[in-house]
């Protein structure tokens, strides 16, 4: 006779069975309605059988996309983990090998190389990570059953219309659990609108090809407004008297204006002379490193929407020729708030009369203004910055 451990463990086994049919009965349903549509656009049956033979949900998939980090970085942790004395040395190198394409694609764009280059090493460390996830069942399985269904049953259309172009065939489409691909990462649809046949061979091949991958890039930065005669990001030292508010990413006055304020780059030099007004943001709060940062700085953040991102980009490209590193924030907090850390933060701010939005354990827009209310109601540097002491704090005043 059968223990109750074991009869408890067979009626899961079952019970898992009976789920894992039905999670794949529905799906099946779901891909012959797509396929159909797919159909009704163009899509050749002989390039869905390809696709989709055998194919069912990537359950790696689902839990990549419902799963939340752990910690947010405190920005000094996540540039040092990404600009490393390796990638930057590897970075020149690999500007000394593609210098002649690199100068080509400068000439004709108006893209800095140093920008290529070090999009190409935090996407992929230089085409070494590209992902080996199957991009179909990737998408499929978002579309499915995502957080995002609507926009990933696009991006799997283009997918399809990827491979009936002829540009890769299915065993080579692979790359990221949510469906990015080839040495610069472009999800399908970025692909489908910016592709370049660089070394026209009659294929888009961003998986291989470097020119076609470094050429699709370029188009697609000058498409969104890269500016070459201006610059991105500078870090600035502030006055003591600086209105802290005022450092905000969408908060944005002329360089003169904030000259005469006080503001000044980290050697003392001349702003240079810029159509472009700016703003001030501060990473890793008050106490942290300062940068003004300029329209070229919002293409960087079209590409990814972190702040800590687009900031380890344009560094990294300013280092293979300049490797002095970021002056400031010797002095900043460091620690991070755990995930449900900042939805406790939120939770608290709104329950006390700071509209932080609906908790969702990201320090967005919002937030950071629930926040700045808060520590000006203190008499605090009003940053905006989630820091650990500041929940800290806010505990205790309200305990």
């Amino acid at each position: 006779m059968k223990s109750y451990k074991e009869i408890t463990q067979t009626l899961i086994f079952f019970t898992l069975c009976l789920f894992t049919e039905l999670a794949n009965a529905t799906f099946d349903l779901w891909l012959t309605d797509f396929k159909q549509e797919a159909i009704n656009e163009g899509i050749s049956q002989s390039t869905l059988d390809a696709a989709f033979t055998h194919i069912s949900p990537v359950p790696q998939v689902i839990q990549l996309d419902r799963s939340q980090p752990e910690f947010i970085e405190p920005f000094s942790e996540y540039i040092n983990q990404r600009i490393t004395p390796q990638k930057i040395a590897t970075g020149q190198k690999l500007l000394v090998k593609y210098q002649a394409l690199l100068d080509r694609i400068e000439k004709e764009y108006g893209i800095p190389r140093t920008l290529l280059v070090a999009f190409w090493g935090m996407e992929t460390s230089y085409g070494r990570n590209k992902g080996n996830i199957n991009i179909p069942a990737a998408l499929a399985t978002l579309a499915h059953d995502g957080r995002r269904q609507a926009f990933f049953r696009a991006q799997l259309m283009d997918a399809m219309r990827i491979l009936e172009a002829g540009h890769v065939n299915v065993a080579d489409m692979r790359g990221s659990w949510a469906g990015a691909m080839g040495h610069m990462q472009f999800m399908p649809s970025t692909l489908m609108r910016y592709g370049v046949d660089a070394d026209n061979n009659g294929h888009i091949d961003v998986w291989q090809s470097i020119p076609d991958a470094f050429t699709s890039a370029a188009n697609y930065l000058s498409d969104i407004g890269w500016d070459a005669d201006e610059p991105a990001v500078m870090e600035v030292q502030l006055p003591s008297n600086f209105v802290w508010q005022d450092a905000q990413l969408t908060l944005r006055k002329p360089v003169a204006e904030w000259a005469a304020l006080g503001v000044k780059t980290v050697n003392d030099k001349p702003f240079p002379t810029v159509n472009d007004d700016a703003a001030i943001i501060l990473p890793q709060g008050w106490l942290g490193p300062a940068f003004m940062i300029f329209s070229n700085f919002n293409v960087v953040m079209d590409w990814n929407r972190s702040v800590n991102y687009a900031l380890s980009v344009v560094n990294l490209a300013r280092r293979y020729s300049d490797n002095t590193p970021i002056v400031g924030g010797q002095y900043a907090e460091t620690g991070a708030l755990s995930f449900n850390q900042m939805m406790d933060l939120q939770i608290s701010l709104n329950e006390h009369g700071f509209d932080a939005g609906n908790p969702d354990g990201f320090p967005g827009f919002k937030t950071q203004a629930a926040i700045r209310l808060y520590q000006a109601a203190l008499g605090l540097p009003a940053d905006g910055y989630a820091s650990p002491s500041l929940l800290l704090k806010l505990k205790e005043n309200y305990q």
